[in-house]
């Protein structure tokens, strides 16, 4: 997995003070995408030992309150299975901070059903996100009122997360 950006006091991608990850991939290349640059798999940086440290001493500030995963797609196959073994290290080291992850896939029809994004790792990823923002990118549906998203269709989930039945 490669990723493109490290912002490490963010306030505009989920709540409070956060550490973000933009990571490199994205197959839905959703049109109006205000970050259409990361798209590419192979754009931005390889995820390595030292990209975590850095991450890991970034959020243990105390002034920092979580992780947030956005892209780039966080969900797709490929960056879920590297993804997780990274938050089970975070998670378990810095157990007080969350986790915020936003996705173009929706919940119970992609993540929730088998398809293409629903991988081994899929469950234990969504057991460590605490707020998932869900829902494709629709340019018709922009509105720039939304608090921590961009089109109206797009959720705020928080745990426990609605399961598919």
């Amino acid at each position: 997995m490669n990723w493109c950006e490290i912002m490490k006091s963010d306030i505009a991608n989920g709540e409070g003070i956060r550490v973000s990850l933009f990571v490199a991939g994205c197959t839905r290349h959703c049109k109006g995408c205000f970050n259409p640059q990361t798209w590419d798999f192979d754009a931005g940086h390889p995820f390595t030992a030292e990209t975590e440290a850095t991450l890991l001493r970034e959020l243990a500030h105390p002034w920092v309150d979580g992780l947030t995963l956005l892209g780039g797609e966080p969900m797709e196959p490929a960056n879920q299975r590297v993804l997780v073994p990274f938050l089970r290290t975070m998670k378990s080291r810095l157990p007080g901070k969350t986790v915020w992850c936003y996705t173009g896939c929706v919940l119970e029809e992609e993540l929730l059903a088998p398809g293409y994004w629903r991988t081994e790792v899929t469950d234990e990823f969504l057991s460590m996100i605490d707020v998932l923002v869900d829902g494709p990118f629709i340019e018709s549906l922009k509105d720039i009122s939304l608090a921590f998203r961009g089109s109206s269709n797009q959720r705020i989930l928080r745990k426990p997360f609605p399961r598919k039945d």
